[in-house]
């Protein structure tokens, strides 16, 4: 809640005084003012677990392991040699892994 440092203090006297209908009138209008959304519209938008697919075409390109890419032993991504953290017995494990 934004408060003004500048405006005039209240005494503890002119806390009391305050009726109930000046308390009331404040929260009002402090009151926001509800959202009005249609449900069946923004429904639309979301997709379900599940859903079928099986007309969707995925159109992404798959290029093979390059010469400067590793798999990583325990979580089987291709990383750059840069991720490389170690390699035991063979096994080259990514820095991600190691952390």
């Amino acid at each position: 809640m934004a408060t003004d440092y500048d405006a005039p203090r209240k005494n503890e006297e002119d806390l009391n005084e305050d009726s109930i209908e000046e308390l009331k009138a404040r929260r009002s209008e402090n009151a926001q003012p509800a959202v009005d959304e249609d449900e069946a519209e923004a429904a639309e938008g979301f997709e379900l677990p599940g859903a079928d697919l099986s007309g969707e075409e995925l159109s992404v390109r798959v290029l093979p392991r390059q010469a400067d890419e590793f798999t990583c032993s325990r979580c089987f991504l291709v990383h750059h040699r840069s991720q490389l953290a170690y390699e035991e017995a063979g096994q080259l494990v990514c820095s991600e892994c190691a952390a």
